[in-house]
């Protein structure tokens, strides 16, 4: 990858594999609440391409609308980004990633702009397997309009007014398995150590990465009765293993007892490597996967981790049979038919 032009870093500066300081990776200074734990996601975001070594410019940013879609401009100033309309994301970042497909596409979404207005969108998302990393800043509330409930918020949860959810939740997570997704975590932006490895890792997967954040909401959403505060979470979260990521360009050696991990390798060479804290989880079984979120929910916990990955499937790209130039570089006599070609299309149809 072409690596962005920048000044020789002072003498004791951290830099990273590519030579660049954190501070290429950082963006804006946030507009978001004190104690958002968006921010807290941002800062594992900056973390993780940072330490893999992935240059800004080779970097794709799309966005919708809400508190969540506001993150992408608090990291990675020098990447390409896009904010489209409300629920809208999935459409424009897979005709940029068709359009470019050597660059690496980070979507970030809310539980509104994906589960309500976006949900069409995301079911399509999901079963394309769109190389891209989709996280979902999951507060249960619709944080810009003044808290009201959002699609995942759990029943029986109550607002700081308190008014009662009476509506089931969409888990998204159980949605993204059904539909075709080949990577699906949850995590909580109070774990920096689990959510920055799980980030890692879906940075290196090719195909859909879709991450579900419990992200809470300081203003609207963290108060008593509230299922995505930050005390709920702490309090109810399951982790199913503890995850560790090994890039393909370091020492790949696993040191593992056999008996308590479990190894996935990833298309460029990375490898996952799941300690397991619950019996017999095995995170390419797409039934279990399933089965494990229904039993966490029905007993009012949250799952976190990875929870299910398929790092053979075919991506959207390969389905689609392109060339390996991306389409964006392709000039026209290379993408425009011919008249004799025109005329051989025309003639089929008789």
């Amino acid at each position: 990858m072409a690596t962005p032009t920048q000044p020789t870093p002072a003498p004791g500066k951290k830099i990273n594999r590519i030579g660049l300081e954190p501070i290429a990776y950082r963006g804006s200074k946030t507009t978001l609440c004190a104690g958002c734990g968006h921010n807290a996601i941002t800062e594992r975001i900056i973390d993780s391409f940072w330490e893999l070594g992935i240059s800004p410019d080779q970097v794709l940013k799309l966005s919708g609308i809400g508190c969540s879609s506001k993150s992408p401009a608090y990291f990675l100033n020098q990447s390409h980004g896009f904010n489209s309309v409300h629920g809208r994301m999935p459409s424009v970042a897979t005709g940029a990633v068709v359009a470019n497909r050597k660059m690496i596409a980070i979507g970030v979404s809310g539980d509104g702009d994906t589960g309500a207005i976006g949900i069409g969108q995301f079911v399509h998302l999901m079963r394309r397997n769109l190389p891209m990393v989709y996280i979902i800043e999951d507060n249960g509330c619709y944080g810009l309009t003044k808290g009201q409930f959002s699609p995942t918020a759990d029943l029986g949860s109550k607002l700081k007014t308190g008014v009662i959810n009476d509506l089931p939740p969409i888990d998204t997570c159980a949605l993204a398995i059904e539909l075709g997704a080949s990577f699906v975590a949850r995590s909580f932006s109070g774990d920096p150590k689990q959510l920055k490895a799980i980030l890692k890792a879906a940075l290196s997967h090719r195909g859909t990465a879709m991450i579900d954040v419990l992200s809470p909401c300081v203003t609207f959403n963290d108060h008593e009765g509230s299922t995505k505060s930050y005390s709920y979470a702490k309090d109810h979260e399951e982790p199913l293993s503890d995850v560790s990521f090994v890039p393909f360009f370091e020492d790949i050696t696993i040191d593992y007892d056999p008996g308590t991990s479990t190894t996935v390798s990833l298309h460029d060479g990375s490898k996952i490597v799941l300690t397991k804290m619950t019996e017999d989880y095995n995170p390419t079984d797409r039934l279990l996967s399933l089965r494990m979120l229904r039993e966490t929910a029905m007993r009012n916990e949250f799952a976190t981790g990875i929870l299910y990955v398929e790092p053979d499937k075919p991506d959207f790209i390969d389905l689609l049979g392109l060339v390996d130039e991306p389409l964006a570089h392709l000039d026209e006599s290379r993408t425009r038919p011919g008249k004799a070609a025109l005329d051989e299309i025309m003639e089929s149809f008789r």
